[in-house]
């Protein structure tokens, strides 16, 4: 038992943190449960991250993010927290990495859902701003959810350290330049490009540590290839569509809700082409990403 849970299960692990599925003796309710302990002052940063990120879930809404229904605190003495948990949604499925979409239908809905839920998540002040296959778990029913928010900030926060996934970081989280809904659209780019070429976008951290990159501008940074030069089953508008997002300045870019937008558009597409080729030759296999 933990603060009263049944543990089932351990299901993940990170720096400082241990992830468990858990029940509710009571209620019989199924939660993941996540541990965060201090064991020295640096890893103090770990507990200030569970912290924001309880706070910022508590605010956002939206069925895409995953909820984290509340925090409970051990204290060291009187003031000094050492350890903590987070009780959160269980989110009963696979992530995009381990277990990446077969079509492309199902590659734009799932991403879709993402984008939606990245646009509210915008709407609240927020960038999640560490969006990668790996924080986004994907149901049987292809209902998808976005978890991990404890790098996420508000916009236009400036942060002191280089924070991010190397293969999916963005300019300006590199350059620690502020962090703004853009930044989850690049982020959000690189894990398409990543589903439909199973390749990694060139990041200003790309082979190289963080303290040679520093003072790199954009201009180094190598232009990715197109899609379609890995994939060429891809559709034009979505290889269009991800390397906009993965546009190295981020005015470039389209908003979070206009990539929503087109993913639906996108989305609309493929159906209608996948109905008429049904209808043409039925035993036609759909397209896969």
């Amino acid at each position: 038992m933990i603060e009263g849970f049944r543990v089932l299960a351990e299901v993940g692990r990170g720096a400082a943190s241990i992830i468990y599925l858990v029940q509710d003796p009571k209620t019989k309710q199924i939660w993941a449960l996540k541990h965060v302990e201090k064991e020295t002052d640096k890893d103090q940063r770990f507990l200030d991250q569970a912290e924001e990120e309880y706070k910022i879930a508590s605010r956002i809404k939206s069925p895409t993010i995953r909820k984290i229904e509340r925090l409970i605190r051990k204290r060291e003495g009187l003031l000094s927290t050492s350890e903590l948990y987070l009780v959160m949604e269980h989110v009963d499925g696979s992530s995009l990495e381990r277990e990446p979409p077969v079509t492309f239908a199902d590659a734009v809905y799932i991403c879709e859902q993402v984008a939606q839920g990245l646009a509210e998540m915008h709407k609240e002040g927020y960038v999640h701003a560490d969006m990668k296959p790996n924080n986004v778990i994907v149901t049987s029913n292809l209902t998808a959810k976005i978890i991990d928010l404890g790098q996420s900030c508000k916009i236009g926060t400036v942060k002191q350290r280089i924070q991010g996934t190397p293969d999916y970081i963005a300019p300006e989280q590199v350059h620690r330049r502020a962090i703004t809904p853009k930044t989850d659209v690049y982020n959000l780019g690189a894990t398409m490009y990543w589903i439909f070429t199973r390749s990694f976008v060139p990041t200003a951290l790309t082979g190289k540590s963080d303290s040679l990159v520093q003072g790199l501008e954009e201009a180094f940074i190598p232009k990715p290839k197109k899609v379609s030069e890995f994939n060429p089953r891809v559709p034009e508008m979505l290889e269009a569509l991800v390397m906009q997002c993965v546009e190295t300045n981020p005015d470039d870019r389209p908003t979070m809700e206009q990539v929503a937008e087109r993913l639906n558009l996108i989305r609309g597409k493929l159906s209608a082409e996948s109905i008429m080729r049904r209808t043409a030759a039925p035993t036609t296999d759909e397209a896969r990403a």
